[in-house]
């Protein structure tokens, strides 16, 4: 071959080789994480891809930006969430992050949820850096629940719990138990005596608070799942947090222009202070729109303690000082006996009509020698400014579908002036603007009256006269009576599963519709034991203790949840 052969074949080799070169260099980092993350594991061939990517990487040129490789995260089933965790983070922080978006209504629960869709032992805690966790129970979107509206005759058979119990595991567990043993209905703190706020609610007047039902519409969710009927208690003007972040809006104390305090408590807003109105309002009706079925009002009165006559409120503005404040007496003692020459509210003065029989009486006469210095009264007075609040509550709280009820002092039956005058709470008024009564008769309180040494123990005694006087006094006003039993053991040695049936029965024939069991420490045990009782007996006597209602809606026994 000619030296001329040689290089003609040598420069077509070298052009070869140099198109070759740059086909191969025209490949960017860019190209090749293109092609990476287009890479679907489940569609992949397990052998063939990584021979693919392996070849590629090797003929890379050096001046080439190395190739960023993905880290392919786990997928999130329908109804999950993906969570890395940090160093040393712990399950139940995670749980109380995430509690929110989830079903679950206590961040125990999402705990222990999570241990098990990661297959941990119950006793796991710590998680590993960057370890991925599957957080079960998300929600699509925000829980919303609507009031399931029942007739107001409907028979409520509850228990109360405090707000911080409500939400908590115990308290899911009471609730659940009530319902097992034959109970329809839990009453629960929105807003208690001190004026505490259990839930998340933005108010002027509020500001910060600590929340103990994070989610209203999520727990009342719960509740109707457990075919139960949901009752939201706010206490209204006994309000300690109010007056004293806000000391205008207290009782005004004639003697030092200040907050007036009840035997030097400072607890009580004005009830006639149109801002204390709206704000109570404001807090039931967002309630009544989270899903709640009834709005329970308690302490939709005046102070009864303490020295009335210093005693200021707004209604009082312009009348004069003579006829501003009644007698200074007391229903501290509730129930304490005897009559009062109290002047209170001329308009009001109705004395007991009703005998254990339910018979009227004709009052006693009053002594013709008695002087009287009283005065009759101007201006309004403090049954106008609670009916005329509780008809602009009514109007407010009932285009939205819930059941508005009363709690009210048990001896109001027995309309003495004194206490009329006092607490304001006039009961014929009242019954005009809410669906329910609910008069605190514990047989306890009732110390002092009938010549009952220990009135604690003679439930029946005092659960009858009770009712029969509230009914005699709401005759013809359609409202229902629907009382608070007694479910503690102060001042009785009685009290026992017996003493929760005399209770039931007793109230029941006298006209109660149904009943609430009231325990502060919402330790239920005697009721609890009783329900099963009563049960069995209205199987063999129809009725005997209650007809057994239940909510309009099928009975679901589940809890948010998931099912395992």
């Amino acid at each position: 071959m000619s030296n001329s052969s040689v290089r003609i074949i040598t420069g077509i080799s070298c052009l070869f080789l140099a198109t070759a070169a740059w086909r191969v260099g025209s490949h960017s980092s860019s190209d090749f994480t293109a092609e990476a993350q287009s890479v679907k594991p489940a569609l992949s061939s397990p052998a063939a891809r990584p021979a693919q990517l392996h070849s590629v990487i090797a003929t890379v040129p050096a001046s080439a930006k190395p190739a960023t490789i993905p880290v392919l995260q786990p997928i999130a089933a329908p109804g999950t969430e993906i969570y890395t965790a940090k160093r040393g983070e712990a399950i139940p922080t995670v749980a109380r992050r995430y509690l929110g978006k989830t079903s679950y209504l206590t961040s125990s629960e999402l705990s222990d949820a999570i241990r098990a869709a990661n297959k941990k032992s119950d006793t796991s805690n710590i998680l590993k850096a960057n370890e991925n966790i599957i957080i079960p129970g998300i929600l699509p979107a925000p829980i919303t629940e609507k009031t399931i509206p029942v007739p107001k005759d409907f028979e409520v058979r509850a228990i109360y719990l405090t707000g911080i119990m409500a939400a908590s595991d115990h308290g899911i567990r009471i609730i659940k138990h009530w319902r097992e043993v034959g109970g329809n209905a839990v009453v629960f703190d929105i807003k208690d005596s001190d004026g505490s706020v259990t839930i998340p609610f933005e108010h002027p007047l509020l500001g910060q608070h600590q929340v103990y039902i994070h989610d209203v519409p999520k727990f009342v969710h719960f509740l109707h799942q457990q075919n139960m009927h949901a009752i939201a208690r706010i206490a209204i003007f006994r309000d300690e947090r109010l007056v004293v972040q806000h000391p205008e809006l207290a009782v005004q104390s004639r003697k030092n222009k200040q907050a007036w305090r009840e035997n030097g408590k400072l607890v009580w807003t004005d009830p006639s202070q149109p801002k204390v109105q709206d704000y109570n309002i404001a807090l039931a009706k967002y309630v009544a729109q989270s899903g709640a079925d009834e709005i329970q009002f308690d302490y939709v009165r005046f102070p009864a303690e303490g020295d009335q006559k210093d005693a200021a409120f707004v209604y009082q503005s312009g009348q004069p000082e003579a006829t501003q404040a009644p007698d200074a007496s007391s229903v501290a003692d509730n129930n304490a006996g005897g009559n009062s020459d109290s002047c209170g509210d001329g308009r009001l003065g109705r004395p007991a009509t009703a005998k254990p029989s339910g018979t009227a009486v004709k009052p006693a006469p009053k002594s013709a020698d008695t002087k009287s210095t009283c005065h009759a009264p101007r201006g309004p007075q403090r049954t106008d400014v609670l009916n005329a609040f509780l008809k602009k509550a009514y109007a407010e709280l009932h285009p939205t579908g819930v059941l508005l009820s009363l709690d009210v002092f048990g001896v109001m039956a027995w309309q003495r002036q004194v206490d009329l005058s006092h607490t304001g709470q006039d009961i014929v008024g009242m019954a005009k603007y809410c669906d329910v009564l609910s008069p605190m008769i514990y047989p306890s309180h009732f110390f002092g009256m009938d010549n009952i040494a220990h009135p604690g123990d003679e439930p029946a005694h005092f659960i009858g006269e009770s009712m029969d006087r509230f009914e005699l006094i709401t005759k013809g006003s359609g409202v229902v009576i629907r009382p608070w039993l007694q479910a503690f053991h102060w001042r009785t040695k009685t009290y026992s599963p017996e003493y929760i049936k005399v209770q039931v029965e007793t109230a029941k024939d006298k006209g109660g519709i149904g009943f609430l069991f009231w325990n502060a420490a919402n330790d239920y045990s005697k009721p609890y034991a009783a329900m099963p009782e009563m049960k069995s007996a209205n199987a063999k006597e129809k009725d005997k203790y209650f007809r057994g209602d239940e909510l309009p809606v099928p009975t679901v026994q589940a809890a948010l949840t998931p099912t395992k």
